[in-house]
């Protein structure tokens, strides 16, 4: 699916390009691309697994310690590695947070949302290709926000006036991709997600559900996310 990757990739590379040249005010002190500084592991991703025809699941943003340091949405780090079997090199890397350092590859941390959806992957499918036979995922925002003392903030946190901005960018680049990918389903990952996939394809006729979000801030989540997110595919006819 060389040419379809291609597609994405010059997506992505707008996608990255317009949302980084957005500015935000405090308290955002930090801001990350990881399209940008890890577009190669990104590109590899696109190009090992999309595919035509999916349900296309969609994440609020990178993750400090997953796509931040992988390039890969949800991406923690060993799930990248040793699962999906991503690799590349970080470029020329971001201001830093000194708390919050990108390690790439080399990053310990693990993150939870992460090892619980390609967990879920790897457990009912057994390997990666199977999975995306069916699915494939993606994030609607492409940047990380972090406070001065290293707080996440996420885009619904955002003042009005820059949501706004970054909403419009990131809007049309999800249904851009949607469309190339002859996307048959966007399942928003939590609510935010799926407020965005319905915005964003309003009048393209592809349907949109949701699932949970598999944040461990979460109390839903922490009781059980792979066994009530497959019941929610389910119930959207896509398992």
């Amino acid at each position: 699916m060389k040419g379809l990757a291609a597609r994405l990739t010059a997506i992505t590379d707008e996608l990255s390009a317009q949302a980084g040249r957005l500015r935000f005010a405090p308290p955002v002190e930090y801001v990350y691309n990881p399209l940008a500084y890890a577009r190669e592991p990104h590109r590899d991703y696109l190009e090992k697994y999309a595919r035509p025809n999916v349900a296309l699941w969609v994440g609020m943003n990178p993750g400090p310690f997953g796509m931040a340091q992988t390039g890969v949405p949800f991406g923690d780090v060993t799930m990248v590695r040793d699962f999906l079997g991503v690799s590349g090199a970080l470029g020329a890397l971001p201001r830093q947070h000194p708390k919050r350092p990108i390690r790439g590859f080399e990053c310990g941390r693990r993150e939870v949302s992460g090892t619980r959806l390609w967990g879920y992957a790897r457990d009912r499918f057994g390997a990666p290709r199977p999975f995306f036979e069916r699915f494939f995922v993606v994030n609607y925002c492409p940047l990380v926000f972090m406070a001065e003392s290293g707080r996440n903030i996420t885009p619904d946190k955002l003042p009005a006036a820059e949501a706004e901005a970054l909403t419009a960018v990131c809007d049309e680049a999800l249904r851009r991709m949607a469309i190339a990918m002859n996307a048959r389903f966007l399942v928003g990952v939590g609510a935010f997600a799926r407020r965005a996939a319905e915005r964003a394809l309003a009048g393209s006729g592809i349907p949109v559900g949701q699932i949970l979000h598999p944040s461990p801030a979460s109390p839903p989540a922490n009781r059980g996310w792979a066994e009530a997110a497959h019941r929610q595919l389910q119930n959207l006819q896509l398992m």
